[in-house]
């Protein structure tokens, strides 16, 4: 196999998807991360799981500590992460339950610490951020969808707002506007510190409901539940195919 460490940071929906063998406390310069790393196997492969809203699930989108989660996983050896996002969809076309491994992103959110050059002590870095995903962690996740038969959509632009409300209709308008198709509330700061501490990183979207005012149906959030529970069978098993494939090489 080759020099890869998979780490996986499971949103909503997803700290049920591992079983959690053991737990790995790691101190960083930026405080705690959300939960203890869990050391999971998948496909006969150790990797680590971090639940990004702790676990229990407790920890709003703009409080979550991205510098240490991903520092966390950078002093666990972890070479690429794949991240597990709950959305809401933008674009009518995405339904509930659809896949998506984005392509884009696009910040609304305030207040988050970004960067971890943020503290005088740090070396000011300007990273390259044209394309926010790894094309070639994205391409593994497309190429283990394809192995497996399962339908994914390659690409799309995802909106992160600030949360933890969800949207207004003329929220998501304006998103639909500014070319979004996707919307959710932690992708950033998390990609952009991943690769400022040069860590490979993709996403695996779930389309948990409808943006506001994409559907006539009023959000429930019982419905994005049983959505999530639903679709992360899928997930686990792209997971699982994605690992293979790397000893495959």
């Amino acid at each position: 196999m080759a020099d890869k460490r998979f780490g996986i940071i499971g949103g909503t929906g997803a700290v049920d998807l591992l079983d959690r063998e053991k737990l790995r406390h790691v101190d960083t310069p930026w405080g705690s991360p959300s939960a203890p790393l869990a050391e999971v196997t998948l496909a006969d492969q150790s990797v680590w799981f971090l639940a990004r809203h702790g676990n229990p699930h407790r920890i709003a989108p703009h409080r979550v500590n991205y510098r240490a989660n991903i520092d966390a996983l950078r002093q666990a050896g972890v070479s690429d992460v794949i991240a597990i996002n709950a959305v809401g969809g933008v674009d009518p076309q995405l339904a509930p339950g659809a896949l998506v491994v984005p392509d884009q992103l696009m910040d609304y959110t305030w207040g988050r610490e970004s960067s971890f050059a943020n503290d005088q002590d740090r070396p000011l870095v300007h990273i390259e951020f044209g394309r926010p995903f790894c094309s070639q962690l994205r391409a593994e996740l497309l190429a283990a969808a394809a192995d497996l038969g399962l339908e994914i959509h390659a690409g799309g632009c995802c909106a992160v707002t600030q949360g933890p409300r969800l949207e207004t209709e003329a929220e998501v308008r304006r998103l639909e506007n500014d070319g979004a198709t996707l919307v959710g509330m932690t992708s950033l700061p998390e990609a952009a510190l991943a690769r400022e501490a040069g860590l490979n990183y993709a996403s695996v979207c779930v389309v948990a409901n409808p943006a506001a005012g994409v559907s006539a149906e009023a959000i429930s959030l019982d419905a994005i539940e049983r959505v999530l529970h639903q679709s992360m069978g899928s997930v686990h098993k792209l997971l699982e195919r994605v690992i293979e494939r790397q000893r495959e090489v």
